[in-house]
């Protein structure tokens, strides 16, 4: 089965007439969602990996530092990316650890402004070849964190609803143990 297209989440009638749902549609959707929120944290991160490649090689220039060679910049890696180790935001756990298939049109979308392969000759391109590849980096890494944030609050619309369900005593603790 093919997973549903971010959009799907995030149209508003995904979350309309959730009181009609069954407990049981109402725990799917959400578990689709965060299978879908794994996806985009993932496409995230690698967007923001790739921004700061490109951010340190302009770093480099400024600071007017020698080029780097692609093992050069392997070596690197580690004092490039460290930066956003701890990033801010709500503090959720994550529910999925693996991002699964991540949707090959998003993918697309990251190499079509920088491929890995491109980001080891960085050092070729001039300071606004460089410069736009910062500038289209950081406008994704905004429209991802905006479908991200999106997609919290239908996944927050979700729970709410199952709450709501535990405290009316539509649902109860006894029917998660029962056999369906």
């Amino acid at each position: 089965m093919a997973a549903k297209p971010l959009d799907a989440f995030l149209d508003p009638a995904y979350t309309e007439h959730l009181q009609s749902l069954t407990l049981e549609d109402l725990r799917a959707r959400r578990s689709e969602c965060h299978e879908a929120e794994v996806k985009l944290s993932y496409l995230r991160r690698l967007v923001q990996g790739r921004l700061d490649i490109a951010l340190s090689e302009l770093h480099r220039r400024e600071v007017h530092g020698a080029p780097v060679d692609a093992a050069a910049l392997v070596e690197q890696l580690p004092e490039i990316l460290s930066d956003r180790v701890h990033a801010p935001g709500t503090g959720r756990l994550p529910v999925l650890m693996a991002p699964g298939d991540v949707d090959e049109e998003l993918l697309a979308r990251v190499d079509g402004i920088v491929s890995a392969e491109r980001l080891v000759t960085l050092g070729e391109l001039d300071d606004a070849g460089v410069r736009q590849i910062i500038d289209d980096l950081e406008f994704y890494e905004h429209a991802l964190s905006s479908q991200r944030r999106n997609l919290h609050g239908v996944i927050d619309q979700l729970q709410e609803e199952i709450v709501r369900r535990y405290k009316t005593g539509e649902a109860t603790v006894d029917s998660l143990l029962r056999p369906t």
